[in-house]
């Protein structure tokens, strides 16, 4: 019988034994709840023994909990739809506050995570999201650690991890890079031709001075040009020398019979011409004139060989070459 009754003693204060003993790890700390209130004091890692039935512990993990934000979409300062994610590193600092004073610690900073992220991408430019990722992870980490502080939670750190773009602003992004590149690429191209073009007027310069220069560049240009195995050798042959010979050459002769071109053309007729008396109708008037003193001289033939009449005084006599082609008549008293 008493056996028996020690034996249920032990059995019962075994069973209490492991009701009151806890073990706490290295990276936790416990929180102790004695009918409800909680213990100033943490409870630190190892083995611990509670009153049973009175307290109740609650660990709490202090390593850093890394935990990811789900991909936000919104739309940029500069009307850009675009996709976000990120990822958020947090520890918990003080264990009590953050067992005590939110209910779940890892659920609230996720919230608060997702909705600092929609606001970051609303207040940044797409070339921010793009290139300037530091301040913004910045700027979101302040925006965390402000809420957080009072739950006894530390923002360790905010990583953006993947800005998701729509295809059409990815085609135009490519175009806009391509289009840079080829600026860059007609810019460098034209630097180096002004670069060469006042070298070759240095070097323009130089062989104006120095002739003989010329010739050795023109040589070094035919070894350049026969170096290739060719069959067929171009020599260059200098203008000016056309240009000399063609000045030394004399002018051709006119072949004879030939009528130079103005006297090909025949002579407009003179204005307002007086209609040409016949021969005989001369004669006639010379001869019918009769009288004292007269003297007519009638000529046949071009104007330039035509004869004169020419008055004399009484007792002269007037004498004229007969032109050929002309008649010549004389009267005396």
């Amino acid at each position: 019988m008493v056996l028996e009754v020690l034996g249920v003693l032990i059995a019962g204060g075994v069973g209490l034994a492991t009701l009151s003993l806890r073990v706490v790890k290295e990276y936790e700390r416990g929180v102790v709840y004695r009918l409800g209130r909680v213990r100033p004091e943490l409870v630190r890692p190892g083995l611990t023994m509670l009153i049973p039935v009175v307290d109740r512990l609650q660990k709490v993990n202090m390593q850093i909990i890394t935990m990811p934000v789900p991909a936000q979409d919104g739309i940029t300062r500069d009307n850009i739809t675009v996709r976000v994610d990120a990822v958020v590193y947090f520890s918990v600092r003080d264990p009590q506050r953050a067992a005590v004073d939110v209910q779940d610690y890892p659920s609230a900073v996720g919230q608060v995570a997702q909705t600092s992220l929609r606001s970051i991408i609303g207040k940044s430019d797409l070339d921010d999201l793009l290139c300037d990722r530091e301040k913004l992870n910045q700027g979101m980490e302040l925006m965390l650690d402000s809420p957080a502080a009072g739950w006894g939670i530390h923002i360790e750190r905010v990583e953006i991890k993947d800005v998701s773009l729509p295809e059409t602003m990815k085609r135009s992004m490519s175009r806009q890079a391509e289009a840079e590149r080829e600026r860059r690429a007609r810019i460098i191209t034209a630097d180096g031709e002004m670069q060469a073009a006042s070298k070759l007027a240095s070097a323009a310069e130089v062989m104006a001075d120095h002739p003989a220069a010329l010739q050795l560049r023109l040589l070094q240009t035919v070894v350049e040009v026969a170096a290739e195995r060719n069959s067929t050798l171009v020599l260059p042959f200098p203008v000016e020398l056309l240009r000399f010979l063609e000045k030394k050459t004399p002018a051709e002769p006119q072949a004879p019979g030939s009528a130079p071109a103005e006297a090909a053309q025949p002579a407009p007729p003179a204005p307002h011409a007086e209609p040409a008396v016949p021969p005989t109708a001369q004669v006639a008037s010379a001869a019918g004139c009769g009288g004292e003193e007269s003297e007519a001289m009638i000529e046949r033939g071009s104007a330039s060989t035509a004869g004169q009449i020419t008055p004399r005084s009484a007792g002269q006599t007037v004498e004229r070459e007969a032109l050929p082609g002309s008649l010549v008549t004389s009267s005396s008293t």
